[in-house]
């Protein structure tokens, strides 16, 4: 599958290139951060930065399970430092590294850096990180593909109507454009959104009850476009014969929202 144009967060990216300031994108699972990640390496790249100016880490990967020690990662990202140039890294899904706020801070205080870091979780900004880092970062917020992009993505062309179908159809996730079957489809997403609950919500937040976890999701699915209270949420399971306090439930919206299920 050829990688989907992601024209305005490229641009983004471009405009706070080789500024003194830490780009952090944000955004929920699969959405496209690490393909964003590429596409603007081979910016990079067109624009004459040499390879080995453009040092790449992806946490999720095997191989870099190394890399996840603070200590590791550090010495490694000194090691690729390039004297008198400037170094451009990518730190994908940087949240796997334990006390990554105190590494890219190390990093980001040295001549010649420009970093650009991922995350699937807003806590990402929380606490120490946006302590350390404040007023020394920009946050570039993503999300799946927008209509237009879905357009422009369409290897064969279709009348809008039918391509706005197609879209409600497959989701905006960029993968899915690549499967051919609705069956294919909703186990993909399926797949994201089992992996988003346990990854994200329920381990992070340390979360046992996913039964209760789950209702308060569903409740607030079938109420997009409706004003909605955790009061409100609680006393409806709890009616339903599924009890809920007020303070849970508020736990586990923030939860949700903090890992981009829902905004």
């Amino acid at each position: 599958m050829d990688l989907i144009p992601r024209s305005e967060y490229v641009e983004q990216l471009a405009t706070f290139q080789d500024k003194a300031l830490i780009k952090i994108i944000t955004g929920v699972r699969r959405c496209g951060k690490t393909t964003l990640m590429t596409l603007f390496k081979n910016k990079l790249r067109q624009s004459g930065v040499p390879v080995q100016a453009i040092v790449s880490v992806n946490f999720e990967d095997y191989d870099a399970q190394e890399l996840t020690d603070p200590k590791v990662l550090h010495d490694y990202l000194k090691s690729r430092l390039i004297p008198g140039k400037t170094v451009y890294f990518f730190l994908d899904e940087i949240q796997h590294v334990k006390d990554f706020p105190r590494v890219l801070d190390s990093l980001y205080i040295r001549d010649g850096v420009d970093l650009y870091v991922t995350g699937s979780n807003a806590g990402l900004l929380s606490s120490e990180l946006a302590t350390l880092i404040s007023g020394r970062y920009v946050e570039i917020k993503m999300l799946p593909l927008s209509f237009r992009e879905f357009v422009k993505a369409q290897a064969k062309e279709r009348s809008l109507a039918e391509t706005y179908r197609l879209y409600l159809e497959k989701s905006a996730f960029p993968y899915a454009l690549a499967l051919e079957s609705q069956a294919a489809v909703c186990t993909y997403l399926e797949g994201i959104y089992n992996t988003i609950f346990v990854k994200d919500v329920m381990q992070r937040r340390k979360i046992a009850d996913s039964s209760l976890l789950e209702s308060v999701a569903r409740f607030l699915f079938d109420s997009i476009g409706s004003l909605v209270s955790t009061k409100k949420i609680a006393d409806t399971l709890t009616s339903r014969g599924r009890k809920a306090d007020v303070k849970t439930v508020e736990k586990y919206v923030a939860a949700l929202t903090e890992s981009f299920v829902l905004y």
